[in-house]
């Protein structure tokens, strides 16, 4: 970018009521524009503040260089031209640098969100022997796993508040405490001779403890990573939720699973034991980073009222959002129910474990490849506009796998189906961010976890109102290859979920709305490399 000088400055500050014009490539701004309507407070974890009516920032694709010291001296080509608006005059000269400190911050959330998963779907894939154990119906174990959906929505907007006003630090902990108290409750009530309402109690607990770290992600990401890191932290932060579901999956069933019902209070007591374990480091967390690591991490960001009137007039964030809490729905009602749905046609209890944990486990491997390369690339749309359709098509596809009694089908479709989920999942949440920068990053993500966990309990509810009768023992008794108790009608509604929403982020960009598409939060980073190589060049000033 070539710099025009008109007159040398001749002095460190300009003088009182001037107007400092930056003149880049031939285009102007004013302070005056971009401190316009500015109400900024200082708040515990938000470095950049908190704004009534923020600059309307733009953005495009743009990578600041490195990962330790982030120097300003890299610029995408597609971001000649860039404009200068929402750019502070105090980023000028201002030098970046992220700590490895966030390392430890980072692993805590992936520990966290691991075991709160866990301890979610504990019963999931052994329903029927933990039902023998607590002797209650299959449905009431069910109920477990949905009553913890229906808490997280109860405690989300104590969630939003908190992250809003003193940062990450103080949800891990709530939410380590939280852990403490359910499972050594649902131990207490398991000990007790198998007692339903004390260990739902305890359930309940832990469904508190789940959104404090399910909707952090996002904002510890901001805090601590530049944007060439963002995506990936994301990704391992939240994606290591559903590997405790797949852990649950896989290791419940051979713990007390196939008629060991006299297990099940070992079971429950070992995974309070991993709790405690993972709780304690929660007390270590760094607040913030001692400098803000990038411009955006430090810019004022909306107030919560504000915030929501911004996302409620943005048609691109419900284009995202609303894919996306259908898919975590329908992803919570599959893990809840998969041995619900794959019982009835012969399937053990270890084979729903195993194809629970493909599920999870091909996610993983896919987002550990795909994340990386879109955090580099700056291919959040694409590969919206990629997931999306497989994700649909699995869905539908899996409404007729379990009929065919082929357990290589199902774990095919699973795992076709685990890739796509888990790829979409950090870059959806990521791109809400950049669409609506400088909304602070765990409004959009809390409330598209609350809406997700709140499908998924409309999901399990309709699907156990769908169950067909009769109790399953994988035979059939009237020459159909449906048995009793199948779930082929609650299968089909969640495929017709999938299917309707599958063309809500196919337009994105189309239609002349292009520009509402651009990387806002990259752009306010580029914008502040900008500023730098000006202020080393010699800005004009013009009184």
């Amino acid at each position: 970018m070539m710099m025009r000088p008109l007159k040398k400055r001749t002095a460190n500050k300009p003088e009182a009521n001037a107007t400092t014009v930056y003149v880049v490539a031939g285009t102007a701004e004013s302070d005056d524009k971009m401190d316009s309507n500015m109400r900024i407070t200082e708040t515990n974890g938000n470095m950049g503040g908190e704004a009534e009516n923020p600059h309307d920032l733009r953005s495009d694709d743009g990578l600041l260089k490195g990962e330790d010291e982030v120097a300003t001296g890299d610029r995408d080509a597609s971001h000649k031209g860039a404009g200068l608006d929402g750019v502070s005059a105090e980023n000028i000269g201002r030098k970046y640098k992220t700590y490895k400190r966030r390392w430890f911050g980072l692993f805590q959330l992936v520990l966290l969100n691991i075991v709160v998963s866990w301890d979610w779907l504990t019963f999931s894939a052994n329903s029927t022997t933990t039902s023998q154990f607590y002797g209650v119906s299959i449905s009431a174990i069910n109920w477990l796993s949905t009553s913890f959906l229906f808490s997280f929505v109860a405690i989300s907007p104590v969630v939003l508040w908190i992250l809003h006003k003193s940062g990450p630090t103080y949800s891990i902990m709530i939410s380590s405490a939280l852990l403490l108290c359910g499972n050594w409750i649902r131990y207490g009530a398991t000990r007790a001779g198998g007692h339903y309402g004390a260990l739902m109690f305890g359930q309940i607990i832990i469904g508190f403890a789940q959104p404090f770290v399910l909707a952090a992600p996002t904002r510890y990401s901001d805090l601590w990573f530049t944007s060439r890191g963002r995506v990936a932290a994301t990704a391992a932060m939240s994606l290591a939720n559903p590997l405790g579901g797949a852990l649950a999956q896989l290791i419940n069933p051979f713990w007390a699973g196939d008629g060991q019902s006299d297990r099940v209070p070992s079971m429950v007591l070992y995974i309070a034991i991993i709790a405690t374990v993972a709780s304690i480091p929660s007390l270590f967390i760094p607040h913030a980073p001692p400098t803000p690591v990038a411009a955006s991490s430090e810019e004022a960001k909306y107030a919560l009222r504000p915030s929501f009137k911004l996302l409620a007039r943005s048609p691109e964030f419900y284009l995202v959002a609303i894919p996306f809490m259908i898919y975590v729905g329908l992803f919570n009602s599959l893990s809840t129910l998969i041995n619900n749905m794959l019982a009835p046609y012969g399937f053990s209890e270890t084979e729903a474990g195993i194809a629970g944990a493909l599920l999870i486990v091909v996610g993983l491997v896919t987002c550990a490849i795909t994340s990386p390369i879109i955090d580099r690339n700056k291919m959040h749309l694409l590969a919206v506009k990629i997931c999306v359709p497989l994700i649909a098509l699995s869905y539908l596809a899996f409404t007729f796998a379990p009929s065919t009694r082929s357990i290589p089908a199902i774990y095919v479709i699973l795992s076709i189906l685990g890739a796509s989920s888990f790829t979409l999942m950090p870059v959806a949440l990521e791109y809400m961010i950049e669409l609506t920068h400088p909304v602070s990053p765990e409004t959009s993500s809390t409330f598209c976890w609350t809406g997700g966990q709140l499908t998924g309990t409309i999901f399990i509810l309709v699907s156990e109102a769908l169950k067909a009768p009769g109790l399953s023992d994988g035979s059939t008794d009237d020459g159909t290859t449906r048995p009793p108790g199948n779930l082929y009608n609650a299968l089909t509604f969640q495929a017709v979920f999938a299917m309707v929403v599958l063309p809500l982020p196919m337009v994105l960009g189309l239609f002349g709305r292009h520009k509402e598409v651009r990387l806002r939060r990259v752009d306010a980073d580029y914008q502040a490399t900008v500023r730098r190589d000006s202020e080393s060049a010699g800005v004009t000033q013009i009184p």
